[in-house]
C-alpha cells in the first residue's frame, strides 16, 4: 500500500560511498535478482580484482561503470517485511547538483553520506541546505568508511558536533546519525562488532521505522488538471490529487478562472469511488457548467489558492548558462505553464555559512538565492511550506527547452 512506502534519496560528496551503500542495502536485504548478481560478479572479476563491486548495482550506465562515478539518478526498488522503498541514488559531483535536486524533490527522506576521513565538505553543506529548502521530513546522516578510521568513536562524535553546529540555523525536523561502513556492511542491514560503542539502530531498521510524510493529508485539497477527457455528455478531467481529500458532492472552484461546480463522480482505473486523497491518479466528473482547462487547479471553494502575477521564491540555479534579468522563461508549476522572468535577485546564500549576501552578478550554476518572479498573467499557487506540489516550479529556457532553475515559493 502507498502508506507503507518510503521514498528516499542519497546525497554527498564524490566518492563518499553513496552507490556502495545502496548496493549494500540491496545485497544484504536479498533484493538482488539472480541474473543481475551474476552480471555484477562477472564485471567485478574484470574490474575490481574479484571483490564484489556493490556500486555496480546502481551505476547502470556504461560511462558510470568505466569512470567509477554516478552521473545520473539511479532509481531502485526493494522491500522488507515491514516497508517498501524507492531509492534515488543521486550523483555527488557539483556539476550534477541539479540531478540531486530533482531526486530529492520527489522523496520523503534524504541520506546524507559523510566520509569519516574527509568530514563535512562544501557539497555536504550544499546538500544539507537543499534538504532544508525542500522541507524533507527526515534527514539521516550516515558517517561512512568508519573502517578507514579504525572504527574510532571520537571521529564519529567530532563529525556529529560539526554537523549540529552547521545545521543550528536550518529547519531539519527529524535529524538522525549512524556510523557505518558500506563496504564492510557494518550497521547497514546487519549490526557491527567493530563499533560496540554505538547502541543505535542499523540503517535498515531506522528506515523501516521513520515516520512517513503525512503532509499531503493535512493540507487543503488540490487537484491540478492534466487532461480534459471526451466523455460524451459528461465533463471529465484527469490528474493527480496533490493534497487533502476530495469527495463526490463537494463544491469546488477552478483556479485561476474562478469557475465553480460540483464533483459528480470520481473514477480510478475504471472503478467509481466516493473519495480520493493525496497522490491518487484519478478522473473527476464535473457539473456541465464548469469552465475548466489544463493547468487549472481544482480546490474546495472555501480553501482557495493564492492568485498573483508575481511572487518571491528561493531559487536553485541549475544551468551552466548564467541568468539574465531580460530573459523570459517558461515557468512550469504542476500542469500550469506561463511566461515568466526573474524581476529581481534579493540575495544569494553562502553555502559554507548559510548566510545571505547581496551580489549583483547574474545567477550561475548551483547558486541558491531569493528572487522575485514576475509572470505575464496571474497564476494560482500555494507557498511551498503549505503544499510542495503547488508551491514549487521550474524555469525552462524557451530556446533550448532546458530546465535552468528549480524554485520554491515563499
Amino acid at each position: 500500500m502507498e502508506s507503507q512506502l518510503l521514498r528516499f534519496t542519497t546525497a554527498g560528496s564524490v566518492d563518499n560511498g553513496k552507490s556502495t551503500l545502496i548496493g549494500r542495502l540491496l545485497y544484504d536485504s536479498k533484493s538482488i535478482f539472480e541474473d543481475q548478481l551474476k552480471s555484477v560478479e562477472e564485471i567485478s572479476r574484470r574490474t575490481a580484482g574479484g571483490d564484489l563491486n556493490l556500486a555496480l548495482f546502481t551505476d547502470g550506465l556504461r560511462d558510470e561503470v568505466e569512470a567509477g562515478i554516478t552521473i545520473d539518478v539511479a532509481y531502485r526498488y526493494f522491500a522488507t517485511p515491514h516497508r517498501k522503498f524507492i531509492i534515488a541514488d543521486a550523483p555527488g559531483h557539483i556539476e550534477f547538483t541539479r540531478n540531486m535536486v530533482t531526486a530529492a524533490s520527489t522523496t520523503d527522506t534524504i541520506l546524507i553520506i559523510v566520509d569519516a576521513k574527509q568530514g563535512i565538505t562544501e557539497q555536504t553543506k550544499r546538500h544539507t541546505f537543499i534538504a532544508s529548502l525542500l522541507n524533507l521530513s527526515n534527514v539521516v546522516v550516515c558517517v561512512n568508511k568508519m573502517d578507514l578510521v579504525d572504527w574510532n568513536e571520537g571521529v564519529y562524535k567530532s563529525i556529529l558536533t560539526d554537523f549540529y553546529k552547521l545545521t543550528s540555523q536550518l529547519q531539519l525536523p527529524n535529524l538522525q546519525f549512524i556510523p557505518i561502513s558500506a563496504l564492510k556492511g557494518d550497521n547497514v542491514v546487519n549490526g557491527s562488532d567493530q563499533m560496540n560503542w554505538y547502541s543505535g539502530s542499523t540503517l535498515i531498521s531506522l528506515l523501516e521505522t521513520l515516520p512517513l510524510d503525512s503532509k499531503l493529508c493535512n493540507v487543503p485539497a488540490r487537484f491540478p488538471i492534466q487532461l480534459l477527457l471526451d466523455a460524451g455528455d459528461r465533463k471529465v478531467v484527469a490528474g493527480r490529487v496533490e493534497g487533502g481529500l476530495l469527495f463526490v458532492g463537494d463544491e469546488i472552484t477552478a483556479s485561476p478562472s474562478g469557475s465553480t461546480g460540483i464533483i459528480e463522480s470520481i473514477n480510478i482505473d475504471g472503478i467509481e469511488i466516493l473519495s480520493a486523497s493525496g497522490r491518487m491518479s484519478i478522473s473527476i466528473g464535473l457539473s456541465r457548467e464548469m469552465d475548466v482547462q489544463r493547468g487549472d487547479i481544482l480546490t474546495h471553494s472555501s480553501k482557495l489558492l493564492r492568485l498573483s502575477d508575481k511572487f518571491d521564491a528561493m531559487l536553485c540555479w541549475l544551468s551552466d548558462v548564467d541568468s539574465s534579468i531580460e530573459t523570459t522563461y517558461d515557468l512550469q508549476l504542476g500542469t500550469t505553464n506561463e511566461s515568466a522572468s526573474i524581476q529581481q535577485i534579493h540575495h544569494k546564500i553562502d553555502v559554507n555559512s548559510f548566510k545571505s549576501y547581496v551580489d549583483k552578478k547574474p545567477l550561475s550554476m548551483n547558486d541558491i538565492c531569493k528572487v522575485e518572479i514576475s509572470l505575464v498573467k496571474e497564476i494560482a499557487f500555494d507557498a511551498y511550506s503549505d503544499n510542495q506540489a503547488t508551491g514549487s516550479f521550474i524555469l525552462i529556457d524557451k530556446r533550448t527547452n532546458a530546465t535552468v532553475a528549480a524554485g520554491m515559493i515563499l
